[in-house]
């Protein structure tokens, strides 16, 4: 799936984050959520996952733009 398939929810606005490099959150078409972060090491997910860490002001704003 490219980037440009996906809907940004977060870091549309001013600031640090408009890049895209930042934790951010995106939904599919599908409805589902795709979340952008710096790796972590908190444990070890199953074969096929992986953990990222993203700041509670991105997930806020996303339950937001959602509508949630």
């Amino acid at each position: 799936m490219a980037r440009e398939e996906l809907t940004r929810l977060t870091g549309t606005g001013s600031g640090n984050c408009n890049n895209d490099d930042c934790p951010n959150v995106y939904r599919t078409a599908t409805g589902s959520i795709v979340v952008q972060g710096d790796l972590s090491h908190a444990f070890a997910p199953p074969a096929g996952e992986g953990l990222v860490e993203i700041p509670e002001a991105v997930l806020r704003e996303a339950v937001r733009a959602l509508g949630w």
